[in-house]
């Protein structure tokens, strides 16, 4: 697979995840462990996933115009979304998350461990030659 279909694979995918898990989140709020910070609402939920990505969207739109440099930067903090996941285990124990939250939880990390690996490789690996 080329670099360009690995990218747009890792950033839909985790595209998708993030959309189920901050649903999940989102109405399923008064479910999740209620040990939260105050600053953790129901309408947070929805507000950090739009910026988050919105970030997503910039890193696809910059690599396709060939920023692969500012693109890797947008991806990483697109990638935030996915890497706070775990976080959710610092309100609650593990018993009082259902075996989908937990599947939530650990894709939504996986996409995000996937997507600051993929930036960290664009930044550090020269652009494939242009083929004709």
């Amino acid at each position: 697979m080329s670099e360009r279909g690995v990218f747009r694979t890792v950033v839909l995918a985790a595209f998708v995840v993030s959309v189920v898990h901050y649903t999940d989140n989102y109405v399923r709020f008064d479910e999740y462990p209620n040990d939260m910070p105050d600053t953790v609402t129901r309408p947070s939920i929805w507000q950090a996933w739009v910026v988050f990505t919105a970030f997503g969207v910039a890193s696809w739109l910059l690599y396709d115009r060939g920023r692969r440099q500012l693109a890797a930067v947008c991806l990483a903090v697109y990638s935030v979304s996915g890497l706070i996941g775990p976080l959710h285990y610092t309100s609650g124990a593990l018993s009082e998350f259902d075996v989908f939250q937990h599947f939530n939880i650990a894709t939504d990390s996986l996409a995000g461990i996937t997507c600051l690996a993929l930036a960290v490789w664009l930044l550090t690996h020269p652009a494939p030659a242009a083929t004709s």
